[in-house]
């Protein structure tokens, strides 16, 4: 009975210790995920980009934000501190374009830091730079593009004067966002960067000269 007693006292002393003071294999102390998203995951070049989540263990601590481009490294772009219920909203100057991978998590500087950042869950987001669009299709329809394609109403590209054939271009107009290859070379009017197929424009919404969001993503 004495034995069975504290066998019983043990579990129950082991089931009283706070989360955070297990151990995970390898003696790193175990931390739960953070969960981070950003408020909308489409940003112009230089705007400001807010990552909202909620840190277990309330408030004060300080949260770090990192941005990852592809598999390069982890590239920290702010910092902000919890408030009391452990929320946090971490605002990112957008300093660079791309298609990125973004998390959330404790400023700790401790053995377990490392660990810890690898297992948060990752959110994505897009950054677009400025530019100048226009569109075309009518009167063209049935001719080859300068990429060997031919152009219908239902093509779906865009026309650039230095992508590479195929290259894949992320545009963004008012909210709405398409992934599309570059099919001809253009446009050479209006100042602008991008020539937008009818089929292009038509999904995005767009029907005159516009100032749209483009990065290159593949």
């Amino acid at each position: 009975m004495n034995r069975l007693r504290l066998i019983a006292l043990f579990c129950a002393a082991l089931c009283a210790l706070p989360v955070a003071a297990l151990a995970s294999p390898g003696g790193v102390a175990y931390q739960e995920p953070v969960a981070a998203l950003p408020a909308t995951d489409a940003v112009l070049l230089g705007h400001v980009m807010h990552v909202r989540g909620s840190l277990p263990g309330g408030g004060g601590q300080t949260v770090v934000l990192e941005r990852r481009a592809a598999d390069g490294p982890w590239v920290q772009v702010a910092t902000t501190v919890t408030a009391g219920d452990g929320a946090f909203d971490a605002a990112w100057k957008t300093n660079a374009t791309g298609h990125f991978d973004l998390r959330a998590r404790p400023a700790t500087t401790d053995g377990a830091a490392a660990a810890a950042a690898a297992a948060q869950q990752n959110s994505t987001a897009t950054v677009y730079r400025r530019a100048v669009a226009t569109w075309f299709g009518p009167g063209f329809y049935g001719h080859r593009t300068a990429c060997g394609q031919r152009l219908t109403h239902r093509l779906l590209g865009v026309a650039n004067r230095t992508l590479p054939c195929g290259t894949k271009v992320s545009v963004l107009y008012r909210g709405r966002a398409i992934t599309v290859p570059v099919v001809d070379r253009g446009p050479f009017g209006h100042g602008a960067s991008y020539d937008l197929t009818a089929a292009t424009a038509q999904a995005l919404g767009m029907t005159v000269t516009s100032r749209i969001g483009a990065v290159r993503v593949g």
